[in-house]
């Protein structure tokens, strides 16, 4: 490691392994190939999907939809302790998620006498969940995409995971609520989900994460249907001082790092001790983890340890930053805490681990990553609902708007608008005058 200075953030000494990263320029490589798996997908339909699956999945899927029988089968099989737990984070997401959507309130009001705005709080009708195979069944996955659409309203959740999928993961997207389940993957399932099927209806949002064909894939469908985010790779950071555990950091560190060979895992401290002994502990650690061949390559390819000069200059990196996952070890993590702008979701105190999140607490795991902290929050149950706005007058502010809607209107040029403002106006004080 070589000491360097951020630009911008001449406080510090960091210690920078992890490269520049941006969303497009991360996936050049596969744009192409998705583009053509696109239009292919929007001309052929469950043809192509098929194709697709057996070239890229090795899966030749007759019915590509999961039937019902198949889904309480696969509910079945569950070990009763992973059943268990999986109901336990399901309870906790909707929980949590019902919270939220309390939040969340339609509006009236009449800021001048007779004229009335408002706005509603409507559902998506029907949303896309992408469930990500990934090395493991994570079971977790489609809770935190499918439980809030359920609690939203929409009308239908519709879920698409590979077809070489644990079939836990059929459980899982069972138990989460969804309404229908299909076996396709990758950048096709997110074709099929964008342009619909003859087995797959055509979504309004497509949500969740998965690989750069999945990112890429989102990326080129967007503006016909929406989509929630552009997910990078996996992020954590722990913002430390002197009173940080180093043993504790380096396993929340490995922790998150096992995700991906890509996945950013880095440590902001004003202690050189902390840094330096964290540093120590990876090492250590990493001997005896499991996953030590995925967590170790993501360490010496994207780990980072960053010293500050005080606190100030670790907030300020700390919100250059924007981490993805970003946990406070600090003698007072809740009043630094509430100094930090941008993240996807915040870890206060050494108990918060991202894994809790991860898994079981209710909070959402879909987070905003490579800097969008910046500008938005992660997947909630406010990303299934449109917040539509309505309005209607009264004379009384017919006369109020109107006069200063038609002069605006002449003075852009815009005749029509001048007359369409103007002809109410006009109508209410020739019946005044009737």
């Amino acid at each position: 490691m070589t000491d360097a200075a951020p630009k911008g953030f001449e406080q510090t000494t960091a210690y920078v392994k992890a490269p520049a990263r941006d969303s497009i320029g991360d996936q050049q490589d596969v744009a192409g190939l998705v583009e053509n798996i696109l239009a292919d997908v929007r001309a052929r339909g469950d043809a192509a999907v098929r194709d697709y699956s057996v070239k890229f999945d090795r899966a030749d899927v007759d019915v590509f939809e999961v039937s019902m029988a198949d889904r309480e089968a696969a509910v079945a099989e569950l070990d009763p302790q992973t059943r268990a737990d999986t109901e336990f984070a399901i309870d906790n997401v909707r929980r949590f998620a019902e919270a939220q959507l309390a939040t969340i309130l339609p509006l009236e009001v009449e800021p001048l006498p007779g004229l009335h705005l408002g706005h509603r709080v409507i559902p998506i009708d029907r949303v896309g969940c992408y469930v990500p195979g990934g090395r493991f069944p994570l079971l977790s996955a489609p809770i935190m995409t499918i439980v809030p659409g359920k609690v939203a309203g929409c009308r239908e959740v519709v879920a698409c995971l590979p077809p070489n999928a644990h079939r836990a993961m059929i459980a899982g997207c069972h138990l989460s609520g969804a309404d229908r389940i299909f076996r396709i993957g990758g950048a096709q399932a997110i074709a099929a989900m964008a342009f619909g099927t003859e087995s797959v209806p055509q979504v309004n949002k497509i949500v969740g994460p998965g690989n750069a064909f999945v990112n890429e894939a989102k990326r080129q469908v967007f503006g016909p249907v929406g989509i929630d985010q552009l997910a990078g790779p996996s992020e954590i950071f722990v913002l430390a001082d002197a009173s940080g555990d180093p043993r504790l950091i380096a396993t929340d560190l490995l922790a998150q790092a096992e995700h991906d060979v890509r996945t950013r895992v880095g440590l902001i401290t004003t202690d050189r001790a902390v840094a330096e002994q964290t540093a120590a502990e990876v090492t250590r650690q990493l001997e005896t983890l499991e996953t030590a061949g995925i967590a170790g390559q993501s360490w010496a390819d994207y780990g980072e340890i960053v010293l500050c000069a005080d606190e100030a200059a670790m907030i300020a990196y700390s919100d250059h930053v924007a981490a993805e996952h970003l946990q406070v070890h600090t003698r007072d993590a809740h009043g630094l805490a509430a100094r930090l702008r941008n993240y996807g979701s915040l870890f206060i105190g050494e108990n918060a681990s991202v894994v809790y999140s991860d898994k079981t607490v209710g909070t959402n795991h879909t987070l905003p990553t490579m800097g969008a902290g910046r500008y938005t929050g992660g997947l909630w149950v406010g990303s299934y609902v449109k917040i539509a706005t309505h309005q209607w007058l009264d004379d009384e502010a017919v006369l109020k708007v109107g006069p200063p809607a038609s002069r605006q209107s002449a003075s852009e040029g815009l005749d029509g608008h001048m007359k369409a403002a103007q002809v109410r106006v006009d109508r209410l004080h020739q019946a005044a005058t009737a």
